[in-house]
């Protein structure tokens, strides 16, 4: 028997994915749960298994492909009543003959004259819908769809660009809903699981913009490029779903946050010490103690000293969000692009705790082994650049966080200390905050704080906060 394996629902906020790889050939047998292809989302790549054991027959989908869920992706020879599908499917069968052959017996015994009754009955039960409709709600509804006829209107002059809008978090039948309003659907604010935009959220949107009581047109194009070959050979490559998520939720949030960079430098002498002094413990435990294990456990710290640094903006209720558990993400490099995995419960783990947990993060991150759910829920966000060079940047708020701490490369430089300059380790530091909520004082203070906590790392840094032991 032929069976249809279909691409399952990888998570709650993607809808399709790439295909990056095909891990089988027609003519293979597999078995089922084995790997068959790979498929890369806005989050991370995962491989998909086989509901079904058999022979392959035919591949339907090829490396680039854009599926969605419920896309056939192959199909397999197997014998009937196989794999769990096949299971499913047999009972599915007898359950519903069972069912049919209870339907015609209840039918022979059943009356003519008693199916007359029931008929007559039903039809003096059966509910008028327009009636149950209160004049209120017809009213309410009239409104609704003069408001989105008039946005029909407005944005038909001006269709966006559907080829550059396909990857957000909101259903295909979502996404042609904002096209339909002529609703900019990167602008919308999603209020389902996972920050996923729903019909609702579009509409409510459509309707501020009509009514003027809030959301901003949709931005006008990004100017047409020139040829380029006109002056020499170009190349072109297609962008990552990855890097394409990358660039929106970037864009995003440099458009929302007013930022602010705040910069300070911190004397390493201490610290280099200490983590030389406890190198070899955390080894054992199968880690490395790094300064982004160190600055992980500190910020940690930190977060319980400064609250607002842990919270989130809600302008629609017009509130501030304070967090009460402290997850922290860390900006990993990877050939695919940036990679922000979660480090749960920052705030009581101990530093060698910290340094086994991004050692193991940061690896499956760049053998794209994360799930979407490890980079979601993050407060706050630790991106070190010192390994590769510099002095200061200023990176960008991930939203809707309200702050992200850069680290640069450390050097040796002469510190004035009493009455004498002196070799010593610095760090520069650079804090991004939202000045909506965070003022420079708290930011300044903030900084401070880290910095000299690196000069007393053994005072945090081997205890876990939940025991207070060393």
């Amino acid at each position: 028997m032929i069976k249809e394996i279909k691409l399952p629902e990888i998570s709650e906020s993607a809808e399709t994915g790439t295909v990056t790889e095909i891990l089988v050939e027609e003519g293979d047998q597999i078995e089922e749960e084995q790997s068959v292809i790979a498929v890369e989302t806005d989050k991370a790549s995962v491989e998909i298994p086989a509901d079904e054991g058999g022979e392959v027959q035919e591949i339907k989908v090829a490396i680039g492909d854009e599926v969605e869920t419920g896309t056939v992706i192959l199909t397999v020879e197997t014998e009937a009543g196989e794999g769990k599908a096949g299971k499913e499917e047999e009972k599915k069968e007898k359950k519903e003959a069972t069912a049919t052959e209870e339907k015609e017996a209840q039918k022979e015994e059943k009356a003519p004259e008693e199916e007359e009754e029931t008929a007559t009955a039903e039809k003096e039960e059966a509910p008028e819908e327009e009636e149950e409709k209160t004049e209120k709600e017809k009213v309410a509804e009239e409104e609704e769809e003069e408001a989105l006829e008039t946005a029909r209107e407005e944005a038909a002059a001006a269709p966006p660009d559907e080829a550059s809008k396909e990857e957000v978090p909101a259903a295909p039948s979502v996404r042609r809903l904002a096209r339909e309003l002529g609703v900019d659907i990167y602008e919308v604010e999603g209020t389902g699981p996972g920050d996923r935009i729903t019909a609702d959220d579009v509409k409510s949107y459509a309707r501020e913009m009509i009514q003027g009581k809030g959301g901003e047109a949709a931005l006008p194009e990004e100017a047409e490029l020139p040829d380029f070959s006109e002056w020499g050979a170009v190349s072109r490559e297609k962008i990552s779903n990855i890097r394409k998520a990358t660039a929106h939720k970037t864009t995003r949030s440099w458009r929302q946050i007013p930022h602010v960079t705040h910069f300070d430098e911190a004397d390493l002498s201490l610290a280099e010490s200490f983590m030389k002094d406890n190198a070899g413990e955390v080894e054992a435990a199968g880690g490395k103690l790094t300064i982004t294990a160190l600055l992980v456990k500190l910020v940690g710290e930190a977060l319980k000293q400064f609250p607002v640094f842990n919270a989130s903006l809600d302008l629609k209720n017009e509130e501030i969000i304070y967090k009460e558990y402290i997850h922290i993400g860390l900006a990993v490099d990877t050939d695919q692009g940036l990679l922000v995995p979660i480090l749960r419960d920052a705030g009581q783990k101990s530093i060698t705790e910290i340094a086994v947990e991004i050692t193991d993060l940061a690896e499956k991150a760049r053998n794209q082994e994360l799930s979407p759910e490890a980079m979601r829920g993050g407060n706050f966000i630790v991106t070190n650049l010192g390994g590769i060079g510099g002095t200061n940047f200023t990176p960008i708020i991930y939203h809707p966080q309200v702050a992200i701490l850069g680290v640069s490369r450390a050097q040796k430089k002469p510190v004035y200390s009493d009455a004498n300059f002196e070799p010593r380790t610095v760090l520069p530091l650079s804090l991004s905050y939202d000045h909506r909520i965070i003022d420079g004082a708290t930011a300044a203070r903030f900084t401070r704080w880290l910095c000299e906590a690196l000069k007393t790392p053994c005072r945090y840094s081997m205890k876990n906060s939940n025991d207070g032991k060393e």
